[in-house]
């Protein structure tokens, strides 16, 4: 199995009974789809049972695919509408304050606004992930969802719209918003510029 095979070709070698196609395609698209998961939930452990649950649902439906849509955006369109039944089971998502205290009874907030480094110097370090997923997980879900789609899954907009179910101009106003949104709090944070990622603006 070439490893440059397309996920099309690999979803219609599953369609002939070649198990091999379908490990490929966990083994490719595993990882975004469990850190898409993991950011929507804030679950890691939850966002494990919806991959697998993804996957499952992948071999319940591998016969009804057809190559209209692309496998990719097809499979975060299983995982978005899993982590949507999931949120509206449990509405009252926990978030983690950016003025909470971190390791050492310090504030995520001040560590991260320590020193005065260069944005690209914090965004590498470990220290900043609280603070990142903290401001995730305070947009709104529609923000949320396009920001990790775009960013993190890397689906262009035209497959987010497909995904999510709305009109591409709403999803770039989403993304808009949530590029915003996430630039304010880190920069009450003490962290300015890049970091947030979202300087990709075309399809």
């Amino acid at each position: 199995m070439a490893p440059d095979e397309s996920d099309e070709e690999l979803m219609r070698r599953f369609q002939r009974g070649e198990a091999p196609a379908f490990e490929a395609l966990m083994r490719r698209h595993r990882t975004p789809l469990h850190s898409f998961l993991r950011r929507q939930t804030g679950d890691p452990a939850r966002a494990e049972d919806l991959l697998q649950e993804t996957f499952l649902r992948v071999i319940r439906h591998a016969p009804d695919w057809r190559q209209s849509a692309l496998v990719r955006t097809w499979l975060f369109t299983i995982a978005r509408n899993l982590a949507a039944d999931e949120a509206r089971r449990r509405p009252f998502r926990e978030t983690v304050p950016l003025d909470a205290p971190a390791a050492g009874g310090r504030s995520h907030a001040e560590r991260a606004a320590d020193g005065g480094r260069a944005p690209d110097e914090a965004a590498a370090d470990a220290q900043l992930r609280p603070l990142l997923e903290a401001a995730l997980a305070a947009l709104p879900p529609e923000q949320r969802e396009v920001f990790l789609l775009r960013e993190h899954a890397g689906l262009s907009f035209p497959e987010i719209a497909e995904a999510t179910g709305v009109n591409e101009n709403t999803v770039k106003s989403r993304m808009r918003y949530a590029l915003l949104a996430l630039r304010d709090r880190l920069a009450a944070a003490g962290v300015t510029g890049g970091g947030t990622g979202g300087e990709r603006t075309g399809t």
